[in-house]
């Protein structure tokens, strides 16, 4: 095709507009309120994304690894009993052999004295050992980052944070029994769709002993982020859908406003890409122009909205920073409704009238 035959067309699909004005206002509200609507759901998927990964960032997981005080309040109860049997059965065979002083006497200072641990019986022995376990955590795919927590200021922590009636409980267990915490982590993780393998990876990491998760908010948090990202495709989807029918509804209003001069060109032996040509091109330029407008509107909506919620609730993605994607979707929405909808609606009518040529 010649390059002035393509001006030609291009005029007489600007001029299809025109002379059609009252479709194309009505075909150029319908496709505006379908992309701004669009732009909506896109723009709340951002957002809601945004927030999610947020509360991702607060939902940390605890670790505690396996040292002498996770072995001790492990085993509290079992050596608890044990002692006490014990106590009982050298209390009677003691009563037996001496009086009942000397036997009292000899329960109390067996009470007295504090289980002893083998260094065997437990993994990590000091600092360097639990900081090697953080960095083989760190290791972990889904792993963000891993903080290295000592049991000193575990103990420090849970002083502050506790109640001022509990904060007697840890100065006792400090100084006489001395610190009861154990050497610990605070991991942060990257996603939670993969949260509960993350936290098996963990746990069978070595030296690990306890970990502590909220499993149920990280769920809830994933389940989220799939729902509303579910939701927003099927609004893309069916909204694109009508923008297509849109578009071929404005173009068969056009192509039988012009049957008798389609008829003529065809005729005449004008092809069909000849006689197509012109309604794509109108078909684009609907799309564009209600791309254009819906950009603005939706940037001005966007506007409001983020104004009138104030500090209470900001939105945490700006326009500025989606407006390029934004213009990019609804310009693909565009050009391929108005291709689409103008050649299936154009290539449908010229079959027909092709085939009552033949007829004739």
């Amino acid at each position: 095709m010649k390059i002035q035959s393509i001006k030609y067309l291009t005029r007489e699909g600007f001029r299809n507009v025109w002379v059609n004005r009252l479709m194309s206002v009505a075909s150029v509200g319908v496709l505006v309120a379908c992309m701004v609507l669009i732009g909506f759901a896109i723009l709340l998927t951002q957002n809601v994304n945004v927030y999610m990964s947020n509360l991702e960032q607060q939902n940390v997981v605890m670790v505690y690894f396996n040292d002498e005080n996770s072995v001790i309040y492990q085993n509290a109860s079992k050596l608890t009993t044990t002692d006490t049997s014990s106590d009982k059965s050298s209390s009677s065979s003691s009563s037996s052999s001496s009086s009942s002083n000397s036997s009292k006497n000899t329960s109390s200072g067996s009470e007295d004295e504090a289980p002893k641990i083998p260094e065997s019986a437990y993994l990590i022995h000091n600092e360097e050992e639990a900081k090697a376990v953080c960095a083989e955590i760190e290791k972990i795919g889904n792993v963000e980052s891993v903080e290295f927590i000592s049991k000193e200021d575990a103990l420090k922590n849970a002083k502050e944070t506790s109640l001022s009636d509990m904060a007697g409980a840890f100065e006792i267990l400090d100084e006489e029994g001395g610190n009861p915490m154990s050497h610990g982590a605070r991991v942060t993780l990257k996603s939670m769709e993969i949260f509960e393998h993350t936290i098996k990876d963990i746990e069978k990491t070595e030296g690990v002993h306890t970990v502590v998760s909220h499993a149920e908010l990280a769920k809830t948090i994933a389940d989220i982020k799939s729902g509303i990202s579910m939701i927003c495709f099927w609004i893309i989807g069916i909204l694109g859908i009508i923008a297509l029918v849109i578009v071929s509804n404005t173009i068969r209003v056009t192509m039988y406003n012009r049957k008798l001069e389609i008829s003529i060109m065809k005729a005449v032996g004008a092809t069909d890409a000849f006689i197509r040509l012109p309604f794509v091109i109108e078909g684009i330029v609907l799309g564009l122009v209600s791309a254009i407008l819906s950009e603005g509107i939706l940037y001005f909506c966007y506007r409001v909205a983020a104004d009138s919620m104030g500090d209470s609730f900001t939105l945490s993605v700006p326009f500025g920073s989606a407006a390029l994607l934004l213009f990019g979707i609804f310009a693909a929405i565009g050009v391929v409704a108005g291709a689409l909808g103008s050649m299936f609606m154009i290539s449908k009518y010229l079959k027909k009238e092709g085939s009552e040529f033949k007829a004739l």
